[in-house]
């Protein structure tokens, strides 16, 4: 029995490494099926309201346009803060170059020099990389959201037939298994949904009332921006922090300012993504704080920015799963969120 034991643990450790690789490897086509899977998981409930009393094309239309409508605006109140702000920057880039003279001065004077390193690394050639790198950046973006938004058209028109050849199968329990799991996982995703709205909607709020406060300009402008960014973790969080402190150079007389920018903002940042997020989103979901941030840090590692954005659902997915069946129940009970502590009563 011992025997049989351990070897079933070292089976399920190199399926997970397998899977694990697979993964990396296929990320071009598994990232968006996933992405895909989980836009559905949220779009559902609008698409069978409306075919409940609308054709199943007209219905399907609605919701596409409603989904792409959505992701349009998200990027539009970016693009709208950002260009904005870069204005702004731009005509600071005398400043920006004299305080830039400033520092190259300060560490020449101390043995360091900055024009080598810069002749060294950042010359015509590197200039002409980073121009390729995100020509192709863009490429990969655009083709990453075409192919995600057939997988969502074709998996939006095929979720009725899939659930009858589900509840059709001769296996019972499986059938039972699927369905309970899908159900679930997708009332999960909205859940996720939810919350990351929430937070986002904080974190906004929050940049926006600190802007005010301290007195830096486009108040407005940085809490749209920390709205929008919030929903990619870690990554969105640090350019909504850099670009104020940038700013708050250009704006204030001494350096303590911008400091006092940064550090305030960082803050902000991680009371809400590192403390109060991962505690609304366990409680809500019944998943470990832990988990959730050890999620982001994996799916970042294998498909980038996309898997920043996806890690946490795929792995609510999973434990979700786990916990309909017996023989893995066990890892969405060691997993999830915490075991409150029973109350003692009084003697």
């Amino acid at each position: 029995m011992v025997v049989d034991r351990g070897l079933k643990i070292m089976v399920g450790i190199i399926a997970v490494i397998l899977i694990g690789a697979v993964a990396y490897q296929a990320s071009s086509v598994l990232a968006p099926l996933a992405l895909a899977l989980f836009i559905m998981a949220i779009v559902w409930p609008l698409q069978r309201s409306l075919q409940s009393w609308t054709p199943k094309l007209v219905a399907l239309a609605v919701t596409i346009i409603v989904t792409v409508s959505v992701c349009l605006a998200f990027a539009s109140l970016a693009v709208w803060g950002f260009s904005r702000v870069g204005r702004s920057l731009a005509s600071d880039a005398a400043r920006y170059q004299a305080l830039y003279s400033d520092l190259v001065a300060w560490l020449e004077a101390r043995g360091l020099s900055v024009a080598e390193i810069w002749a060294e690394h950042f010359n015509v050639a590197w200039l002409l990389r980073v121009v390729q790198q995100l020509g192709g950046r863009a490429n990969t973006t655009l083709t990453f959201w075409i192919v995600t938004l057939v997988y969502v058209l074709l998996g939006l028109l095929e979720i009725d037939d899939m659930r009858r050849k589900v509840e059709a199968l001769k296996n019972a329990e499986l059938s039972k298994f699927l369905l309970a799991g899908t159900s679930l996982v997708a009332q999960k995703f909205r859940r996720y949904m939810f919350v990351r709205t929430l937070m986002s909607i904080l974190t906004g709020l929050l940049v926006w009332a600190f802007a005010r406060v301290s007195g830096l300009s486009f108040a407005a402008e940085w809490g749209v921006i920390a709205f929008v960014l919030n929903y990619i973790p870690f990554v969105g969080p640090f350019i909504a922090t850099l670009f104020p402190t940038l700013l708050a150079i250009s704006q204030f007389d001494t350096w303590q300012s911008a400091l006092g920018v940064f550090i305030c903002l960082n803050v902000i940042q991680f009371v809400v993504g590192s403390y109060i997020e991962p505690r609304v989103a366990g409680n809500l979901l019944s998943i470990s704080p832990t988990l959730v941030l050890f999620a982001i840090f994996l799916w970042t590692f294998l498909w980038g920015l996309f898997g920043t954005f996806i890690g946490v659902p795929i792995t609510i997915a999973i434990l979700t799963f786990c916990g309909q069946h017996p023989s893995g129940r066990w890892m969405a009970d060691l997993l999830g969120r915490p075991l409150q502590e029973p109350v003692k009563q009084a003697s």
